[in-house]
This record gives C-alpha cells, structure tokens and sequence, in this order.
C-alpha cells in the first residue's frame, strides 16, 4: 500500500511540474495547498456557447489537444462528458468567466487523457490502434458508456465504464490511488461473481466503515448507479427493492482498507472486479490502460486477472500502458502527451522537466 501511494504521489508531481510548463501563456489556475493541481477553461466562457459553425479558434481548451477538443466539441454525446462538476471545486479559485469547475478540466484527470487520444481524429478508426486494442469494426468510441451489471437481486448496476470501443470495455487509470476497495457484500451481490471468479483468489481486505459520505463528495470512488430491472409485481418486487436499498447504502459509505483494524470482510481491486463482471454480462473484453510509471496498478489488475476462473474469459482481459499506446499515435499527438504528460513510447526518452520552486511532492 505504501508503495503504491508512493508511485502515484510521484506521478502527480511530475504532471503537476510539467502542467506548470505547459500552462505558460494557456489560461489556468492552480488549486489551493501544496502540491497544487492545475485546470485549465476552455477558450469559451460556457459549455452552451459551442455549435455548429462555431469558429475552430473558439474550439480550444488547456487541456486538450487541439484536434480531439475541436472533435469533442462537435459531438454533443462527447460534449456530455464535460457535465460532471469538479469534486473539489471549492479548493480552486473562481474561474474569470463564472463557469464552474468541471473534473475534465483537470490536468490530472484520466479521462481527459482517454479523450484526448481516442477523441483525436483518425485514431480510433486506425487500424494500428484497432489491431492493438483488439477491436473489429468501426464504431466510434463511446465515453462514460452504462454497463448494466447484474445483481443477484434481478437489479442492475448502472456501472459507468470509461470507454467502449467496438466489443471493448476500458478502464483508464492515471494518478489514482488504486482500484478501490469494496465489502464482500457488496462485491458478492453481483450475478456472476461466483461463476467468473474463485474468490479464494481474489485480493482481500479488512475494512473499516467510517462516516457515511455523499456521492458528490468523490464521484470517482462512487460512480455506480443502481437502475431497477423490469418490475416484477406482489413481493418479489419488494425484496428487490429492500436489497437495493441495502446495497446503496453499503456502497455510499466511505470504506477504508486497514489490515490492522477488526472490521468487515472486503475485497481489493473493486474496480476491476466490477468491470470483468461487466464484460462477462456484455460479451466482450476489458482493458486496463495504465501509465507505465505505476507498476503498482498493474500488479493490482494481474491479483484479480489470477482469480478469472476461464481460460476463454482470460483471453478477452487485457492491459496496456499509455506509452505502449502512444508507439501507434500521430506525431503530433506524441509531442503533446511527451510535454504534458511524460508519455512516449518505449524506448524514447521523455522531454525534460524541471524543478520549479514552490512545487513540492
């Protein structure tokens, strides 16, 4: 756990020094404490002044790649992604134009990494980058797509997956801590768990419930949503409402991982557990794209990829780096994500970064 806390905290301090240098001449603020996180608005005072026609000098954003902003804002269904308000936006000063916040904005933000690479245009349609990923076909990539996984109680989980590509679910992980941890109730209330996973295999934890906190507060560690199947009448129905209920309030409290602590049963790599499941309930595959400099993350997804009980299931799970991702990209696309984000392939060195006062891991 320390040495996982250890890569991210590093990571996050490189993004952070070289988000300081990118950020010269781009509009932008830093939050408040030490280290701080930069955001960037857009080069337009609101999400609604995007249309059709608007000029491709007004399609720009700090915190995007020229080409996959102007796309982005194109396509009202990419544009939705930029809804979700920023968790931590009271410890950031008040954007110029009134706007608030939102999480994408963020230069810390894995998912306006995934969208500033499959939102570029002619990337997700290369057939480098299909052959890789392992997808077929030519659908566009879909963001923040509901994955629908099955409870044992005929309930969904409204599971929000990052991206869908095709038959390809993906999971992008940047600077985040790790895969979350969940109770075994929880966890075990799902259909399929036993049929796709020995569960004497999984990473365990014990937890300790602390106070319960709101949604909102960290919409990263609580983005399911629960959605009921087809109403059933008479009391079927009403226990399937009783074990949603139980089911939310289990997964809304704030569950710490604590080997020290008596506490309930839980399960490590939650995250990964719930979009295996997802897959499985879909038919398709799963990837895991992660950032090369935290091997700590891909430690995590091998510990529940062991667990996988069919060999059949095993082949559709799978796990990438940015920088292996990056090998097949265009150059221009390169350059930005070597300046912002150290990305380059395998074998290249990244551009230099230097320490800059003030800014403290």
């Amino acid at each position: 756990m320390a040495a996982a806390s250890w890569y991210a905290s590093e990571l996050r301090r490189e993004l952070g020094l070289r988000n300081r240098q990118w950020a010269l001449g781009r509009a932008h603020v830093e939050s408040y404490g030490n280290p701080p996180v930069i955001v960037y608005p857009p080069y337009h005072p609101t999400d609604e002044d995007l249309s059709v026609g608007t000029p491709p000098e007004h399609c720009l954003h700090g915190n995007f790649f020229d080409a996959a902003y102007a796309a982005i804002a194109a396509r009202p269904e990419w544009m939705r992604r930029f809804d979700k308000i920023h968790a931590q936006g009271r410890a950031l000063p008040k954007a110029e134009s009134g706007r608030r916040w939102r999480e994408l904005d963020s230069s810390m933000s894995s998912d306006a990494l995934l969208m500033n690479v499959f939102c570029t245009p002619g990337v997700a349609e290369a057939p480098a980058v299909r052959q890789t990923l392992g997808v077929d076909g030519d659908a566009p990539p879909v963001f923040g797509w509901k994955a629908r996984v099955p409870l044992k109680s005929g309930l969904f989980d409204r599971t929000e997956v990052d991206m869908r590509l095709g038959s390809l679910l993906v999971e992008a992980k940047l600077t985040e801590g790790d895969f979350q941890t969940r109770t075994a109730a929880v966890v075990e209330s799902y259909r399929d768990f036993e049929t796709v996973f020995n569960r004497e295999l999984l990473p365990r934890v014990c937890m300790k419930t602390g106070r319960h906190r709101e949604a909102s507060e960290f919409p990263e560690n609580y983005s399911q949503e629960v959605e009921e199947a087809v109403a059933d009448s008479g009391s079927a129905a009403k226990a399937g409402a009783l074990d949603l209920a139980a089911w939310a309030r289990r997964s809304m409290f704030n569950t710490e991982a604590d080997s020290a602590t008596q506490g309930e049963a839980g399960y490590a790599g939650y995250q990964l557990i719930r979009n295996v499941l997802a897959a499985y309930a879909q038919e398709c595959s799963f990837c895991v794209v992660h950032d090369e400099r935290r091997p700590d993350l891909r430690e995590a997804w091998f510990a529940v990829l062991a667990a996988v009980k069919s060999a059949e299931m095993r082949v559709r799970l799978k796990v990438l780096t940015w920088q292996e991702l990056a090998a097949i990209l265009p150059e221009d696309l390169q350059e930005f994500l070597d300046q912002k984000y150290g990305i380059v392939a395998p074998g290249r060195v990244a551009s230099p970064v230097g320490e800059i006062s003030g800014f403290e891991g």
